[in-house]
C-alpha cells in the first residue's frame, strides 16, 4: 500500500516572501559576478583598459634589452693590461689583446704579489696598482666640503 503525502499549499504571503528572497539572491549574484570574474585583474570589466594593456605589453617586447654588468674590455685595453703586467714581470710574452690562460695566470701572479685575492680577473685594485685605473675607482661617493661662507655664530655682546 502506497501512501501519498500531500503538502499544504503555501499561502499568498509565504509565496511573496519566497519570491522576494529569490529576487534578492539573484541581484546579489549578478552584482558579484564582475568582482569575482575580474579578481586579480584590475580594470578587467572595462574593455578599453584591457586593450591599452595589450598595447603596452607589445611595446615592451620591442624595447632593446638593457646591458647588465660590466662590458668586456676591448682588445686594446687588454693589450694595455698585458703590457703593464709585462713591465711588472708577471707576464711573459708579446701582448696579444686576448684574455687567454697566460694573461689570467699573469694576473693571478700579480694579484698574489700585491696581496689581493688571486682570481685572475680584472678588478679595480689591480688596475690601480698597475697604474691603469681611475683615481676614484673603488672609493665611496664624494662628500661635499663644508661651506666656507657659513661662519659660526658669534656670542651675543654683553
Amino acid at each position: 500500500m502506497t501512501k501519498i503525502i500531500v503538502l499544504p499549499q503555501p499561502d499568498e504571503q509565504t509565496m511573496s516572501k519566497r519570491i522576494l528572497l529569490y529576487m534578492f539572491g539573484a541581484v546579489l549574484l549578478v552584482s558579484a559576478a564582475p568582482v569575482v570574474s575580474g579578481a586579480g585583474r584590475p580594470g578587467a570589466a572595462q574593455s578599453t583598459s584591457t586593450t591599452a594593456k595589450k598595447k603596452k605589453a607589445s611595446s615592451k617586447s620591442r624595447r632593446k634589452p638593457k646591458v647588465k654588468g660590466q662590458a668586456v674590455p676591448t682588445p686594446d685595453r687588454i693589450r694595455e693590461i698585458q703590457t703593464a703586467l709585462q713591465k711588472d714581470g708577471s707576464y711573459e710574452g708579446v701582448p696579444t689583446g686576448k684574455w687567454d690562460a697566460a694573461t689570467m695566470d699573469a694576473m693571478k701572479k700579480y694579484q698574489d704579489k700585491i696581496g689581493v685575492s688571486p682570481t685572475g680577473k680584472i678588478d679595480a685594485v689591480s688596475l690601480n696598482k698597475l697604474g691603469l685605473g681611475s683615481d676614484t675607482a673603488g672609493k665611496g661617493a664624494p662628500v661635499p666640503a663644508a661651506s666656507s661662507s657659513a661662519s659660526p655664530a658669534e656670542p651675543p655682546a654683553k
